[in-house]
């Protein structure tokens, strides 16, 4: 039982700090579980290999790994859930303080705001989609047509008309102007 816990409690621990990925939990994963005898250092880079030739992410796959080499089925289950448990924690923390936030009047409205403008952004990568899968070899649509135009034309269109139906009049054509540069700094700069 003592067994168990200790290998829950080590990958816990690699979880909870663990930043940026697989790669940066393998100093961690080395520190903890090499140490601890668990692995060799031979081991670990063979380890290292199969969770990166394996589906999923190489945290899980390295804590199934070694919690399976160790302690058998029960004890990868362990390890897989010692390091998951954080990260899903920290996602239900986040969660509940992002309900709470978006119960703000100007959250709200800049989260309505913004729906326009995203179902523009995705609308256009569909119709670059289609015109590409339509036309595969007529490049020159590409040529004659500015899709960052297009793009911007589409959600300032869908902004100044999801305004008019979510508040009931007219945006201010200086907002508009407004947006519109600012998108096309935004577009032309990158």
């Amino acid at each position: 039982m003592i067994a168990y816990l200790e290998m829950f409690w080590k990958f816990f621990k690699i979880g909870l700090f663990t930043f940026g990925g697989g790669y940066a939990m393998i100093p961690i994963i080395q520190s903890e579980v090499v140490s601890k005898g668990w692995l060799a250092n031979e081991q670990m880079i063979q380890y290292i290999a199969i969770s990166e030739s394996t589906p999923g992410p190489l945290a899980i796959n390295m804590a199934t790994l070694v919690g399976a080499s160790q302690l058998g089925l029960l004890g990868s289950l362990i390890a897989t859930l010692g390091v998951v448990l954080p990260s899903f924690i920290i996602i239900l923390i986040i969660a509940s303080i992002f309900v709470n936030f978006t119960k703000n009047k100007y959250v709200k409205a800049a989260l309505r705001g913004m729906q326009p403008i995203i179902i523009g952004l995705i609308s256009v990568t569909g119709v670059i989609m289609v015109i590409h899968l339509l036309f595969p070899n007529m490049q020159f649509l590409t040529q004659i047509t500015d899709f960052r135009a297009f793009a911007m034309l589409f959600n300032l269109a869908l902004l100044y008309f999801g305004y008019k139906k979510y508040y009931h009049k007219n945006l201010s054509p200086i907002t508009l102007l407004l947006v519109a540069a600012g998108l096309g700094i935004i577009v032309y700069s990158i």
